[in-house]
């Protein structure tokens, strides 16, 4: 169901328990950790599904996930994320001492303006870099339009918190923004050869090539909005994952010409981080170089607590290659944090917190300094 007052400034009427949900995610928002001082001001999130904590519930499109059996292991029940309960920016977010960063066009402008923020959320599942990228499914919110409402959030809503530029820019300088996009520009639009001609516009080097240069774009964009700390992950091994491996055939345990694709635009993020990092003053783009920590767990689940990194723990549509069916919670499998796979394409909570916990903490994720380093840095 669409909400209008996400797209005209027309009075409206909600119910009351409307209003009050929206209440108290703006008081989540200001108050945060109570007991403790945050790492960081805010956390500001952008991508797709893997991200994604609400925003598409909002738009007209088939990929949603606000419904059981999602969100069966959260506290709030089915948000709108793509698993079964928190997410990488939510552990995140957990971590730096903030809550959880709500979705973006839940939030009534009015309200949006009453409390100073600690991040929100922009990510939208089946989108991409690319415009096209995810257009066969409904409307979604591709990069460049992600970014698009940040500037207005921070021109029309943030900057009335701050007195002067100068504590906006203070602000902005020293909160988190973290991404993850890409594999969907694969996924939902270059190995989509029914609904997109791209694979025949462009080889494999030309499209990854094509798909960094207007990452970059887009990241100097973000930066001239105030961003400073920024986290870029890689694209997972979309080659492993059973939405490919149980319709593609393949020998071994994924579908490695796919895991390659991948990997092609991967290898373009570390240089091109660099480049920014060197070339806009006072910037820190950090790699979140999770893709061999995915692969890795697929190939020796063992090693990261799993008993399985094959099948899908709900039961989906399309005999376990697509989304969770509604409503069939009680058929999942009975121990999410033995999975490695949530659906046919996303991952469990267990996953999202191991790759969090390295990227947080540790020395062979998040490159050339983890996030509790990033945010000490004055």
């Amino acid at each position: 169901m669409l909400f209008p007052f996400l797209f005209h400034k027309k009075l409206i009427i909600m119910p009351l328990k409307t209003f009050l949900i929206l209440i108290s995610m703006l008081h989540m928002i200001s108050v945060g950790n109570s007991q403790n001082s945050p790492a960081a001001p805010a956390l500001y999130v952008f991508g797709d599904s893997l991200f994604d904590s609400g925003n598409n519930n909002l738009l007209p499109t088939l990929a949603k996930a606000n419904f059981p059996p999602y969100g069966m292991n959260f506290e709030r029940g089915a948000t709108g994320r793509f698993t079964n309960g928190r997410t990488v920016v939510d552990f995140i977010a957990e971590f730096l001492g903030l809550p959880h960063s709500p979705p973006y066009l839940s939030l009534i402008r009015t309200l949006l303006r009453s409390e100073p923020l600690t991040g929100l959320n922009f990510a939208s599942s089946s989108c991409g870099i690319l415009p096209e990228t995810g257009s066969d499914l409904g409307k979604c919110l591709n990069l460049a339009e992600q970014i698009g409402l940040f500037e207005r959030a921070v021109k029309q809503d943030i900057s009335r918190h701050y007195k002067t530029a100068d504590e906006l820019s203070n602000y902005l300088s020293k909160s988190v923004f973290v991404i993850s996009i890409g594999s969907n520009d694969y996924i939902n639009n270059y190995l989509d050869t029914q609904s997109f001609d791209t694979s025949k516009r462009y080889g494999p080097l030309s499209f990854a090539r094509l798909l960094a240069d207007k990452f970059s774009q887009q990241l100097e964009r973000l930066y001239h909005l105030g961003a400073r700390k920024v986290i870029i992950f890689e694209i997972g091994p979309i080659g492993c994952i059973p939405s490919t491996t149980k319709q593609v055939k393949h020998k071994g345990r994924c579908v490695e010409q796919i895991n390659q694709l991948a990997n092609m635009f991967n290898n373009h993020l570390a240089p091109m981080l660099q480049n920014l990092t060197s070339s806009l003053r006072g910037s820190a783009f950090i790699l979140g170089h999770a893709h061999w920590l995915g692969y890795e767990a697929v190939l020796n689940p063992s090693k990261y607590g799993l008993t399985d990194s094959s099948n899908a723990c709900c039961v989906t549509w399309m005999n376990g290659t697509s989304a969770c069916i509604p409503e069939l919670g009680a058929l999942a499998c009975r121990e999410p944090n033995k999975h490695y796979f949530w659906d046919g394409y996303h991952l469990t909570e267990a996953v999202y917190k191991t790759i969090a916990t390295h990227c947080f903490n540790g020395s062979s994720v998040c490159i050339p300094k983890n996030i509790k380093e990033l945010v000490s840095e004055v």
